[in-house]
């Protein structure tokens, strides 16, 4: 045996493996994000609807999102195990793999948002749920503009993501100073307000996951680990 040499390419069927079980796991975080961008939506709308069978709805379609992350799981360690991926391969499996983790918890915040949504079901409108309704969006603008970024290898928008969570923190620092005002001045709105607080900082939190992916995407494409928040 040589000793010191390159190594050796992996055999045409191996090759042929590894670009069927990428493509799966490419395809699995992409229905993840999809889903996660939903979930969010339906979670405010149910909110601010008052709608209990939409929250219900987002918190059982959470366990979907759990299952796709095992599917996850299961492509990426056996291709590391059965079909010697190089090094780029390595790295998007170890991306993509590390995306569907962000996403699974993103998720989470979905179904978290979905149950406070339905405890308050009964209670009437604040003036602050519109607040609620416009960092919703900018958190789902942002969701799927690093999901076009992931799909389409865009490292220019992937900054440009990351670059944009100020705007959704800024919103939730608007959000939550509205909801602070709205309980000095009514003590009756407290419990009401205080859980609006709890959906906001959740929207907040997906918007940090988000930077999350992209720091992953140009690991993944440049083999550097930068900081972007």
């Amino acid at each position: 045996m040589t000793r010191g040499g390159p190594a050796s390419p992996a055999p045409p069927q191996l090759r042929t493996s590894l670009t069927q079980d990428l493509a799966r796991l490419r395809q699995t975080v992409a229905e993840m994000g999809e889903r996660v961008s939903l979930a969010a939506v339906r979670a405010v709308w149910a909110f601010t609807e008052r709608n209990p069978d939409m929250a219900t709805l987002v918190i059982e379609e959470d366990v979907r999102l759990n299952d796709l992350q095992r599917t996850a799981h299961e492509l990426s360690y056996g291709a590391i195990l059965t079909q010697a991926p190089v090094a780029s391969d390595l790295r998007e499996i170890m991306s993509l793999l590390h995306m569907a983790g962000e996403l699974e918890r993103m998720g989470d915040h979905c179904a978290g948002i979905a149950r406070l949504a339905r405890s308050l079901v009964d209670l009437p409108p604040l003036a602050s749920d519109g607040g609620l309704s416009q960092l919703a969006e900018t958190c789902n603008e942002q969701v799927r503009d690093i999901l076009r970024a992931v799909m389409e290898g865009d490292l220019a928008l992937a900054r440009t993501v990351a670059e944009h969570d100020d705007r959704l923190d800024a919103a939730y620092r608007r959000l939550l100073a509205e909801l602070i005002a709205s309980m000095a001045l009514d003590a009756g709105s407290i419990v009401q307000a205080t859980t609006v607080i709890f959906m906001a900082h959740r929207l907040e939190r997906i918007g940090d996951r988000v930077t999350n992916i992209a720091e992953d995407l140009l690991f993944q494409r440049t083999g550097r680990i930068e900081e972007l928040d």
